[in-house]
């Protein structure tokens, strides 16, 4: 005889939901915080030479290193992998503490941009391991929106400690709390290897017995990091440098990767990548949200912050202020977002989410001039944080209810590399748009920026119309509230 429990609001508190939360946040502070500090590195130990290097190191490391992870710790279990990262991550920042010149540097950030992507994507799995139901939605939701959270800190962070001890301190303030880190993970984390729960479906003995026999697809992962890695660093280099023929390899070696990558994912046994997961109407609606969302965040507020500072001229504060609301409104929403789902078809939410977001970029491709007044455009910027509240924690979530507890951190690891791509692509082909459209100037600028939320806005609504048809009702599994009467969660397809 079931028994209905009172809806909750915050999931409920444990170790492991602090420990994700805090070491995520380490990973998406460190995207950004460095950043600050780069004029400081290049003076000191860069001999005036750009050290752009140490912020792109990073980045390819993590993004090369998100799926192959990610589905090893499927394999190997979460618990060995996630304490892995931390210490590789808390032993690199060690090292970029000391480093004596850029090489060592840009090596120690290659090294803790493997940590990071350990500690990312076990990061949902971790959590859909130790929540169920309602609870493991407002988990994931939570996670999310602390990791923005820790985004919009980051800068003024890391300003105030490059500032205040030089730029050394932006990578030992990660010392301390990567070990307070690990010994917490020590205490919290199963034992258990692989998922801690698993469906009546995949705990079978004909489920489980191609699992034990199987071999690590080395070969795929080699081919999965060569092609993201060399990708990644194709969307990073800068659009006023003319193509080189140096380019046009880089881009070749990407491709050729990426489809041998593939032959080999329909042949192995085991595969980095299970592509008939992407059969399913609804995880392939949810991955393609992911990635629209971050071409979306991502690149039109890299154009936004432009049009702040050289169209409005405001200082690299005031800019940065005038950002809040979006953050802010996201952090909010993201709870209602992932409490919505419990009552209302996840592709209802998240496509009135985009609807939402699509109405405040647009409303600000109308009303952004030169002479447009700061406070007219926190109305606009609320609303495209609060729709993408609304949509970003759902798409995890209904990532997670389609997949078998087997494969979340193949899932993790697709989800985080799509959104490395994605802000990639956004700002690569956002940039694009705004160079056809804007200049030097003021106006010119302005209008560049016009023409990107015009198109972001456009993007919002294929969003929209995608997550409505994939992420039906019938695609997704109904949830049922978390341990109640002893019930498992449901079972991914």
């Amino acid at each position: 005889m079931s028994t209905h429990r009172k809806s909750r609001r915050l999931p409920p508190l444990s170790g492991v939901l602090v420990l994700v939360m805090a070491s995520t946040g380490l990973v998406v502070i460190d995207l950004t915080i460095v950043a600050i500090g780069l004029p400081l590195i290049s003076a000191d130990i860069g001999g005036g030479a750009s050290a752009e290097s140490v912020v792109v190191t990073y980045m390819v490391a993590m993004g090369a290193l998100t799926q192959v992870v990610g589905s090893l710790s499927d394999r190997w279990g979460r618990r060995p992998l996630f304490l892995a990262g931390i210490a590789v991550f808390t032993l690199s920042s060690l090292a970029a503490t000391v480093a004596p010149d850029l090489l060592w540097l840009d090596v120690a950030r290659v090294v803790q941009g493997a940590g990071a992507a350990a500690i990312m994507v076990n990061g949902i799995p971790l959590l859909s391991d130790r929540y169920t139901g309602e609870e493991r939605d407002l988990a994931i939701g939570a996670w999310g929106s602390f990791a923005t959270a820790a985004g919009l800190l980051a800068p003024v962070f890391g300003g105030v400690l490059a500032e205040t001890f030089g730029w050394r301190a932006v990578f030992a303030v990660n010392l301390p709390l990567g070990v307070a880190a690990w010994v917490l993970a020590v205490r919290v984390l199963p034992r258990s290897p692989g998922a801690a729960r698993t469906t009546e479906a995949s705990s079978t003995p004909a489920a489980q017995a191609p699992r034990a026999a199987v071999r690590t697809d080395w070969l795929g992962s080699l081919l999965l990091m060569l092609g993201l890695g060399t990708a990644t660093l194709l969307m990073l280099r800068s659009g006023d440098t003319p193509w080189s023929g140096q380019d046009t390899a880089v881009l070749l070696t990407a491709c050729a990767a990426l489809t041998a990558f593939l032959a080999v994912q329909l042949k192995v046994p085991a595969p980095t990548l299970e592509l008939r997961m992407f059969g399913s109407p609804a995880f392939s609606g949810a991955m393609l949200a992911v990635l629209l969302s971050r071409v979306l965040t991502i690149g039109g507020s890299v154009y936004l912050v432009l049009y702040f500072s050289d169209g409005l001229g405001l200082s690299p504060t005031g800019a940065g202020l005038l950002m809040t609301p979006i953050f802010l409104a996201q952090i909010v929403m993201g709870m209602v977002g992932s409490k919505l789902i419990g009552d209302r078809a996840p592709g209802l939410v998240i496509g009135s989410g985009y609807a939402l977001k699509g109405v405040g970029l647009a409303a600000l491709a109308l009303l952004i001039t030169p002479d447009t007044p700061w406070w007219a455009l926190v109305v606009p910027l609320l609303a495209w944080g609060a729709g993408g509240g609304i949509a970003g924690a759902p798409v995890m979530a209904v990532a997670v209810r389609v997949t078998a507890p087997e494969r979340v951190g193949m899932v993790a690891g697709t989800v985080s590399t799509l959104a490395s791509l994605g802000a990639g692509v956004g700002t690569a082909a956002l940039g694009s748009v705004f160079a056809l459209s804007g200049g030097d100037g003021a106006q010119a600028v302005t209008d560049g920026a016009r023409a990107v939320l015009a198109v972001s806005a456009a993007l919002a609504v294929v969003a929209v119309i995608t997550t409505a048809t994939l992420v039906g009702p019938r695609r997704v599994p109904t949830r049922v509230p978390a341990q109640e009467d002893g019930d498992p969660a449901p079972a991914g397809k």
